[in-house]
């Protein structure tokens, strides 16, 4: 049995763990990554449908790792504003500047194409390691050391072991920490498509009786703005039933479910379904663990927030772990993780809970629950302070007012190192 000494081990190629993985490069420990991913999979990610919204603070995040320029020009898609509709009424919550020119609440960005610019970026980590096409076969700690063992035979065996292998994670669930898994009963599914009506850089989401329903503004590609994701939530049975349908027959039930607010709809895309399940394990550290991204916390799609509080939690983790390197200290003391696991828990419990909250009540179409979901909207829609105040949390706005003006703000020289202002 060959045993292979590294400082910290990342279970998970995704883009939490790749970014885990660049966010430590440069600070002298070794970082080993390991996925079951062939590497042409991770090298060049299947298109899956998802659309990311990224904050203003996560956009500057993957800019210091050098992320966001490597993304290709037209697959950055500013949102404006977003618009919150209940039931057939055309009235909406509005949230973010109705100013075209004003600063975006964030950027939509395919999943694919940060799976892949992640994936550059970690090539060109000479201190980071991956390892693709590999199988975990037992993961086992103690207080002196984490030890990864390969099916192959191959055991790895570090100071901090990562979990970053999503809300399912087998690393998390091997290790025994409890999860909290809510199935909302219902999937959600995404596809592109063209549609009459300009989208003008809006996102919907539209709680209408039996389903629910969100626009997600595309690149301008012509015809102009008139390009979307759609992202329709129903049960298992109807959700069925929308599957079976043809291109054409497709783009009519979207027509119709969006009471003719897109116009005609046409040039359907390829249609991907996701059940609706959300985590939240009981602890985001153990003995010489930490868990990352989805892993720790598995969001409702509702509020676009889940891929924003991953990279959080990187950043908390990342900034933690740098320090240790710079003091010589031990990455996976338990002090270290316990400052981990109480942060990214402050921070993240509030919107989870919020989320759970949102979803019981916005797709419960009994009459008491849609007349409370009509006057919250209302009095939402009322109150100028609380419009403005959801609009910087959805943005996630510094409170410093930096900005993002698009994927070419430059977080680099010339010569290709980062600003001094954005190094670590």
């Amino acid at each position: 049995m060959q045993t292979i000494d590294t400082d910290v081990t990342i279970i998970g190629a995704g883009p939490a763990g790749l970014c885990l993985a660049r966010a430590l490069s440069g600070t002298g420990l070794r970082i080993t990554v390991l996925d079951r991913e062939p590497e042409a999979a991770l090298r060049a990610p299947a298109f899956d449908g998802r659309e990311i919204g990224l904050t203003q603070r996560s956009v500057r995040f993957l800019q210091r790792l050098q992320l966001w320029n490597r993304l290709p020009a037209d697959q950055a898609h500013p949102l404006r504003q977003a618009r919150v509709f209940n039931g057939a009424s055309h009235d909406a919550l509005e949230i973010g500047p109705s100013d075209p020119g004003a600063d975006p609440l964030g950027w939509l960005v395919p999943n694919h194409a940060i799976r892949a610019a992640a994936f550059e970026c970690v090539a060109a980590s000479p201190d980071v390691e991956l390892l693709a096409g590999v199988r975990v076969a037992a993961v086992d700690t103690d207080a002196a050391t984490a030890r990864v063992r390969l099916d192959d035979g191959r055991v790895f065996a570090s100071r901090l072991l990562v979990a970053a292998d999503g809300r399912f994670s087998e690393t998390r669930r091997a290790l025994g920490i409890a999860t909290r898994m809510h199935d909302f009963g219902r999937s959600m599914l995404v596809c592109r498509v063209t549609h009459e009506r300009p989208h003008e850089d809006i996102a919907w989401e539209w709680f209408d009786h039996g389903h629910t329903l969100a626009r997600l503004p595309l690149g301008r590609a012509a015809p102009e703005g008139r390009r979307s994701s759609i992202v329709l939530t129903l049960p298992g049975a109807q959700m069925r039933a929308v599957q079976a349908l043809d291109d054409e027959a497709f783009a009519t039930e979207i027509e119709r479910r969006c009471d003719g607010r897109l116009g005609a709809v046409s040039e359907v895309g390829t249609r991907h379904v996701y059940p609706l399940v959300g985590a939240w394990a009981t602890r985001f550290a153990a003995t010489r663990v930490a868990l990352v991204g989805d892993a720790a916390v598995g969001m409702h799609p509702v509020t676009a927030h889940g891929f924003n509080l991953g990279l959080l939690g990187v950043e908390r983790l990342a900034g933690l772990l740098r320090n240790a390197a710079a003091s010589g200290a031990d990455p996976g003391a338990s002090a270290l993780l316990d400052r981990y696991d109480r942060g990214h828990r402050r921070a993240t419990a509030p919107l989870h809970l919020a989320t759970r909250g949102v979803v019981g009540l916005f797709t419960d179409d009994r009459p008491p629950a849609r007349a409370l979901r009509a006057g919250v909207l209302r009095a939402s829609a009322s109150f100028p302070p609380f419009r403005r105040l959801l609009a910087a949390l959805l943005a996630d706005r510094d409170p410093a007012g930096s900005r993002v003006t698009g994927r070419h703000d430059r977080t680099e020289q010339g010569d290709g190192r980062p600003r001094a202002a954005d190094r670590w």
